[in-house]
């Protein structure tokens, strides 16, 4: 199975490293030897280091600036890492949203970074921050508890 994990953002220095940004806070997804699919091929990290919510990647199959900047915005695949307590955004699309009354607030369309947290958008312009996120039930269904309020109609005056 081939799950998205992350993306090259762009060329970093002149040695041929690149900036990745990483889908989950799964940093050994880039520790040395870890490997990433990509449409061309694969990637072999050879070292890595944070750098501001990112990470900076020196990959073997990369060695030059130009080769660098031929990736930017390359998408990166790798395994799923079996983690039951990790939400995977594959595993939410199309998913029922309910609150802790079992009351449906839509389906996820798409999830939405944000820096303060992720947001399900269950369309409509309604978002569902990922904090308020409960559990997601074995059919799939996920359990939120927002705040009061949050979907209530915006009267139009």
């Amino acid at each position: 199975m081939r799950l998205e994990v992350g993306r090259i953002d762009k060329a970093h220095g002149v040695q041929g490293d690149v900036l990745v940004t990483v889908h989950s806070g799964r940093s050994e997804r880039v520790e040395p030897g870890a490997t990433f699919e990509h449409d061309g091929g694969l990637y072999t990290v050879v070292s890595s280091r944070s750098h501001q919510h990112r990470f900076i990647v020196n990959f073997r199959e990369i060695t030059t600036r130009e080769q660098a900047q031929d990736v930017r915005g390359t998408v990166l695949y790798g395994e799923p890492i079996d983690d039951p307590d990790t939400l995977w955004i594959h595993e939410l699309i199309d998913q029922t949203v309910v609150d802790v009354d079992g009351v449906e607030l839509g389906t996820v369309e798409h999830v939405e970074e944000n820096p303060a947290s992720d947001l399900l958008n269950l369309g409509d312009n309604r978002l569902v921050p990922l904090t308020f996120f409960v559990e997601q039930l074995e059919d799939g269904t996920i359990v939120v508890d927002p705040p009061e309020g949050l979907f209530d109609p915006i009267d139009a005056e």
